[in-house]
């Protein structure tokens, strides 16, 4: 099979397997302490979770780096991205750390949620880091299979993460800091792998770099306002980046549907609704390691936007026909095919990014593509909080969501068209 040879191919890539070692543990770090902060905050027995309460917990979250995210892409463009990598995993550790203790303490939900606030920023700087990365260590041939593997590979050691924090959570007497802690000995784990990289190979280059802060900071304004200009001029990645941020947007509206839908509907017990969570996450999960098999494939036949039209139409149509009966079995069916149009659009995006973004340029459009990801998704859970009602069944929602995937179809289809 042509996909395993060529699997084969990228993973002998020494400076590839070494990048992606810094993901796989980066994020499967992010999976453990994601289920933790889950745990915590909406299914502990003494909170009584709303989507109001999940919409705010995420803008608390979020929408804060949404504000300084692109200015941290501008220093991604003059730092050695190596040492990003590096400093910003010891730092998550600290941070996930600090968490742990406050979970212990009996402390006003604020000061938790300004921990994991910090915990959450670096990770976006991170993330971006490592998909500008990308490019430095494969060739152009192959940029679209690499895309394909390593943020899937990312996302499913995300999973993983998740579902290891579970099997923690109940050997350790359900602790939700002990889980956490497990997370920051992983953040430091992925630190460690980033110093089997030398400072010089992720870029940018050195006439880039600018290792004073000073220095760095003097520009910001300024080199942010280059970026946008520079994707401005680049219809393909911008147009990619508004159809990938809208499915981003629906796929937080179900999100938030099937966490009220496990916590309330589907079960009598937190344990219960997370286990079912928990079912919903590896179903995803499998449709995203579905994506990486298939986006080579169907992105060589009918190009990077092409294959992003056919995403957003299949969820289009299949979302309502899975959704609407909101019953367990039809809904995991459903995480998978959202599973695998999301993860395979974003692959498709990436690639178009990664193609069509100068090198000096790349690490602040990624890090604007992580702040739109953000703001989609909690607007998309603000949405979700108007619409939902405490059970979780939204006819309404669902149809809405539908609509939006098939103008998101037929756009990209009259785009294509121009």
């Amino acid at each position: 099979m042509a996909v395993v040879g060529d699997l084969r191919v990228l993973l002998r890539l020494r400076d590839f397997r070494r990048l992606l070692a810094v993901r796989l543990l980066s994020q499967g770090a992010d999976g453990v302490y994601q289920v933790a902060l889950a745990t915590y905050v909406v299914f502990s027995p003494e909170k009584q979770t709303s989507p109001g309460a999940i919409a705010s917990a995420m803008a608390v979250l979020l929408l804060p780096y949404s504000v300084v995210g692109p200015f941290a892409g501008v220093l991604l463009d003059r730092w050695r991205r190596r040492q990003v990598l590096l400093y910003g995993n010891v730092l998550r550790a600290a941070l996930a750390s600090l968490t742990a203790v406050l979970m212990f303490s009996d402390v006003p939900d604020g000061l938790f949620y300004a921990s994991a606030l910090c915990v959450t920023a670096v990770n976006r700087f991170v993330l971006a880091g490592l998909s500008a990365a990308l490019p430095r260590v494969v060739d152009a041939d192959r940029l679209v299979l690499a895309n394909s593997l390593s943020p899937t590979a990312g996302t499913l050691a995300a999973t993983a993460g998740g579902g290891l924090a579970f099997v923690v959570r109940i050997v350790v007497a359900d602790s939700d800091a002990a889980v956490v802690l497990l997370g920051a000995a992983l953040y430091l784990c992925s630190a460690f792998a980033s110093l089997t990289m030398t400072r010089e190979l992720l870029g940018p280059d050195q006439e880039l770099v600018q290792p004073r802060l000073g220095t760095a900071l003097a520009g910001t304004a300024r080199g942010l306002l280059m970026g946008v200009r520079h994707l401005a001029a680049r219809r393909p990645a911008a147009g990619a980046l508004v159809s990938m941020t809208l499915m981003r947007f629906c796929f937080g509206a179900l999100t938030v549907m099937v966490l009220m839908l496990c916590r309330y509907a589907w079960s009598s017990s937190e344990s219960d609704g997370l286990a079912l969570l928990g079912l919903a996450v590896g179903f995803s999960g499998a449709g995203f390691f579905a994506a990486a098999v298939v986006t080579p494939w169907a992105v060589g036949r009918w190009g990077p936007r092409g294959w992003m039209t056919g995403c957003a139409g299949a969820a289009a149509v299949l979302v309502p026909a899975l959704g609407l009966p909101f019953a367990p079995a039809p809904i995991l069916v459903a995480a998978f095919v959202l599973g695998l149009t999301t993860q395979g659009a974003k692959i498709a995006t990436d690639t178009v990014v990664q193609a069509t973004v100068d090198d000096g340029y790349r690490g602040r459009i990624f890090s604007l593509y992580d702040v739109l990801f953000n703001v989609a998704f909690v607007g998309a859970a603000g949405v979700a909080a108007l619409m939902l009602p405490p059970d979780g069944k939204s006819t309404v929602l669902v149809a809405s969501v539908a609509v939006l995937y098939s103008a998101i179809a037929v756009t990209m289809t009259r785009f294509d068209g121009q």
